[in-house]
């Protein structure tokens, strides 16, 4: 993976908070909309999966100092959530630091995912992190183009074992 500058431009204002066990009710209700959940199995999840997953990112946050956070738009409203992993499954980039975004649909098309996004690799740089990947569904036309807005290259395509679908595999040095 080559270090890229990240080309400026003007992108809003974002904040980034660790979840808050208040926070899975908030992304149960962004992304209960099939468009938003297209790319992550279709359909929407039960609110238990978001209060394991918030429950998650506070652990990880407190372990490796990033997480899946909270979007914040400027006014301090939740829009979504962006940040870093361990990449979760057996299969793909086992071991390596995933970064992420999904977004409610009212927050699409502002530039959102990118501020956060790059915030984000502030953030995981700061921690230590050398370099990063995002995965990305192939047909995800709007978040292949924020991979290419941070300066990622395709590192390989990859069969996802449920679903049979292409996954992107980009990759940052930062």
């Amino acid at each position: 993976m080559t270090k890229q500058a990240l080309p400026t431009e003007t992108l809003p204002a974002v904040q980034l908070r660790v979840p808050t066990h208040e926070d899975a009710f908030v992304w149960h209700r962004l992304f209960d909309d099939p468009d938003v959940m297209e790319f992550h199995g279709g359909t929407s999840a039960e609110l238990s999966v978001y209060e394991e997953l918030t429950a998650r990112q506070r652990r990880h946050d407190a372990e490796h100092g990033f997480c899946l956070w909270t979007l914040l738009d400027a006014d301090g409203d939740p829009i979504g959530f962006t940040g870093a992993q361990p990449w979760p499954h057996e299969w793909g980039p086992k071991g390596q630091i995933e970064i992420g975004w999904r977004l409610g649909r009212a927050a699409w098309g502002k530039g959102y995912a990118t501020a956060a996004a790059r915030a984000t690799l502030e953030r995981v740089r700061a921690a230590g992190v050398r370099d990063v990947v995002a995965m990305v569904d192939a047909r995800n036309e709007r978040s292949v183009a924020v991979t290419r807005r941070l300066g990622m290259r395709l590192a390989q395509t990859l069969t996802t074992p449920v679903g049979k679908r292409d996954a992107l595999q980009f990759g940052l040095a930062l």
